[in-house]
């Protein structure tokens, strides 16, 4: 569907910004030291910033002149609140344009993959466009810099918050709000390739990993017929950690250590998997099957183990699928 751009801009200002104004205000009840001051003193300060900047003051001639009346430890802590209020209004702003994404884009339009689809059953390009896939492949390659990732702790608050956005949900978006006042954005000490590293993780953990499997298995539910092989059809790479030539401070420890880290991610996405699994596939001799892939990989992802393979998993897997496929004789 064609949409003008002044139709586009009504929509996203229905579905972010007047969203934005609302729950940006729940910022000014937060029950914490200054921070209803800080927002009322950070939009006069804005206007301030425009105000001097169009009749030529420098910046260093705006902070003194609207902090004048403070002394030299409260005019330092104000800007730092700034930065602090400012940082958590980026995150409700992120929050909410993924909350949107859907509604603001047509996910079935032209250049997605559903349209794809459509197009090659339309034309009954099924075998074609399997042979295709064989030669097809995507890389994604995940790289960092410290100033550019969130702490674990803010990528999940702004995980849960973008769900109870999308369900619109107020009371819970109060509730990771004022979490989020209280989580700090930064530590103290600089972070290191492996802090950088555990960062990227979380996204190759909670968000790619899923992607990826769910774009793998809606080609394989759309073409039944095609015996498709989508083993190389998105590769992951990992730079951060593995930086040898351009980044002074990754050493072999901080290579290692990163890719045990990747492999424990892996395996708590495959332990997951198998409990999910677990729960529906309760047939006779599949749940003993599985009980004991799950149990494997919990100690491996969770214990100092080191012992499962690649092809020992694919195993047990064939075997849950052929067992599965039995008829029940109970």
């Amino acid at each position: 569907m064609i949409q003008t751009v002044s139709g586009a801009l009504e929509k996203f200002q229905n579905a972010v910004g007047i969203k934005f104004q609302l729950y940006n205000s729940l910022f000014l009840s937060l029950p914490f030291y200054g921070v209803d001051k800080t927002g009322i003193l950070l939009s006069l300060f804005n206007t301030d910033c425009e105000e001097g900047f169009g009749r030529g003051k420098s910046p260093r001639e705006i902070i003194e002149s609207f902090f004048e009346n403070y002394s030299e430890d409260k005019k330092l802590d104000f800007l730092f609140r700034f930065v602090q209020y400012a940082e958590r209004q980026v995150v409700l702003f992120d929050a909410l344009e993924d909350a949107a994404f859907t509604e603001l884009n047509d996910v079935n339009g032209a250049g997605t993959l559903t349209q794809l689809e459509a197009r090659v059953l339309q034309e009954n390009a099924g075998a074609e466009f399997a042979e295709r896939l064989q030669n097809f492949s995507v890389r994604l390659v995940l790289t960092a810099h410290p100033t550019q990732f969130y702490p674990g702790t803010v990528l999940g608050i702004i995980n849960d918050l973008v769900e109870a956005i999308e369900q619109n949900d107020v009371s819970l978006i109060n509730t990771y709000l004022q979490q989020l006042g209280r989580t700090p954005f930064f530590k103290k000490q600089k972070p290191t390739p492996f802090d950088e590293a555990n960062s990227l993780i979380w996204y190759l953990e909670n968000v790619f990993y899923e992607s990826i499997g769910n774009i793998a298995s809606d080609l394989k539910n759309s073409f039944p017929a095609q015996n498709l092989d989508l083993t190389n059809l998105v590769k992951m790479g990992f730079w951060s950690g593995g930086d040898r030539d351009g980044n002074p401070f990754v050493t072999t420890e901080t290579t290692l250590k990163t890719a045990d880290a990747l492999r424990l991610a892996a395996l708590r996405c495959y332990y997951r998997d198998a409990r999910k699994l677990k729960r529906r596939l309760t047939f006779t001799g599949v749940d003993a099957l599985l009980t004991e892939l799950e149990n494997k990989l919990y100690a491996e992802a969770f214990s100092s183990e080191n012992n499962l393979t690649k092809d020992e998993i694919l195993e047990y897997l064939t075997r849950i699928r052929f067992v599965g496929k039995q008829p029940d004789e109970r």
